[in-house]
């Protein structure tokens, strides 16, 4: 809801701040890329949650959007965003009653990704009760951080082939997500070089066996920008789609792998000092229940992770002395790295979170700052109905 502006230092904390023109400008990269690339742009909600900032997603160019989850589509859809790729298949009967309430609005395009004939079938009953074929799309499994998928090339054929002999669905297309490449240029590079190859030449081995496809997506936030490269280069004419998610906000973890710079991170928890009794550190009014609890360990063996046996929960804008060490449930601790910082009781702290999809999902509201002021309170949509 539109807000009349007041500076943002009357804000109570702790609480979320969105910096307006960082995420205008996140969103016009994203866009530009694809635009140059000349494919779509289905920009990731998962990690900003709102309808909002989707609806500018879309405004700017993109072609629809990406949940998590259906139970994300269905409140996406209750907004007006009705072209919706569901990114995490799905199974069971309540979350087919999801998918069949969404789909009895025929406005609404919903694409659940599937990497089973068993969910294959469970949403082709839901197309025959609506009268219509659902399109899905199959989860290729490019490798780097297991989870869904099938395997690239043959067995992704077979399956391909099942789901093109059951009534009620229609196989629309192929879908991958990179993970797992390392931060540097090279190994980002080439991990979207593997996995479009992986994706396209199944995709064509899909065709080559008889079954039709308009749907070719791959483009993760730390690698879109390089996939988007290859595609100007004329390489993989194939992919029809990127949907990169996170860039659009930024956090400190997906800045460990490549998907956005720490400048380029839009949101930013708003913390006060509580008390300095301490001489080595102070406590914030910010914990657990404000910043989630990702110490990000899994990088760990970076230099500079740890201090003093310490892994970070966060950046300190403006304050490289400063050390996040400690969370508590409604608290946490700034160490000062330098004997020469101090803070002082009622000092105000924004610090860039380790990760914004947990920050997120932890808030009902956002506060949208443009020029030191709150321009707009920002609902998040989706929170607590998925990732």
């Amino acid at each position: 809801m539109q807000q009349k502006m007041v500076p943002y230092e009357y804000l109570d904390t702790p609480c979320v701040l969105v910096n307006l023109d960082q995420l205008d400008a996140n969103i016009q990269e994203m866009t530009q890329h694809a635009v140059d690339a000349g494919i779509g742009l289905r920009p990731h909600t998962k990690v900003h949650q709102s309808a909002w900032i989707a609806m500018r997603q879309l405004e700017a160019g993109a072609c629809g959007i990406e949940v998590g989850t259906i139970d994300q589509a269905e409140v996406m859809a209750h907004e007006g965003l009705n072209d919706i790729v569901v990114g995490h298949p799905f199974y069971g009967a309540h979350k087919l009653a999801t998918l069949k309430r969404v789909v009895a609005n025929p406005h609404n395009r919903v694409y659940p990704v599937v990497d089973m004939v068993e969910q294959a079938q469970g949403i082709a009953e839901v197309g025959r009760a609506v009268g219509r074929d659902m399109p899905v799309l199959l989860k290729i499994d490019t490798g780097g951080s297991p989870r869904y998928g099938v395997p690239p090339g043959e067995p992704a054929v077979e399956i391909a082939g099942e789901i093109g002999r059951l009534e009620g669905v229609r196989l629309a297309g192929v879908y991958g997500h990179e993970k797992g490449a390392k931060n540097t240029e090279e190994a980002l590079s080439q991990k979207a070089f593997e996995d479009a190859t992986m994706v396209c030449d199944t995709a064509k081995a899909i065709r080559n066996a008889g079954i039709e496809l308009d749907h070719v997506s791959v483009g993760a936030s730390p690698t879109f920008r390089w996939t988007c490269r290859l595609i100007r280069e004329g390489r993989f004419p194939e992919i029809t789609e990127i949907h990169p998610g996170n860039c659009v906000i930024g956090d400190i973890g997906y800045m460990m792998n490549g998907g956005n710079t720490r400048e380029a991170c839009a949101v930013t928890v708003l913390t006060s000092v509580m008390s300095v009794s301490h001489a080595t550190y102070a406590v914030l009014d910010a914990g657990v229940k404000t910043f989630g609890a990702d110490s990000l360990i899994g990088k760990r063996d970076t230099p500079g992770f740890f201090w003093e046996g310490m892994p970070s929960y966060g950046s300190i804008q403006g304050r490289p002395g400063l050390w996040l060490g400690r969370l508590h449930a409604e608290s946490s601790c700034i160490h000062y790295m330098d004997h020469r910082e101090r803070l002082s009781p009622g000092e105000r702290l924004e610090i860039v979170p380790n990760n914004a999809t947990l920050v997120i999902n932890i808030h009902s509201k956002l506060y949208g700052v443009r020029n030191g002021e709150v321009e707009r309170v920002i609902s998040v949509t989706g929170r607590g109905v998925g990732s």
